[in-house]
């Protein structure tokens, strides 16, 4: 199943959002950037949720009245899963990057 152009590029945008823009300055570097890590982590993971969620309202919404629109319906659960799926490939490469350093001689 192809995913439609523009729920990539609301996907995208919004995960351009969350990593900030110029490089920030040294002492500004932590609150330029949104705080920590697991900061930043938390927000990605809250965003998909809120992302599913606001899908399964759709949903909802859809097959309880006659004339719903099945095109928004499909439009939120793409976005839903492309969202999904950034959250899974940046979890990959945190994990890989985990294991590179597990194996690094001290």
């Amino acid at each position: 199943m192809a995913i439609p152009a523009t729920v990539a590029l609301n996907a995208y945008a919004r995960a351009a959002g969350m990593g900030g823009g110029a490089a920030p300055q040294a002492g500004a570097a932590k609150e330029a950037m949104g705080g920590s890590f697991g900061d930043f982590l938390e927000k990605a993971i809250n965003e998909t949720v809120d992302t599913g969620k606001a899908s399964e309202r759709q949903m909802a919404a859809t097959a309880g009245s006659k004339d719903g629109n099945l095109v928004d319906v499909v439009t939120a659960v793409a976005e839903a899963e492309t969202t999904l799926q950034t959250v899974v490939a940046v979890r990959d490469k945190v994990i890989a990057a985990y294991q590179d350093i597990m194996k690094m001689p001290i």
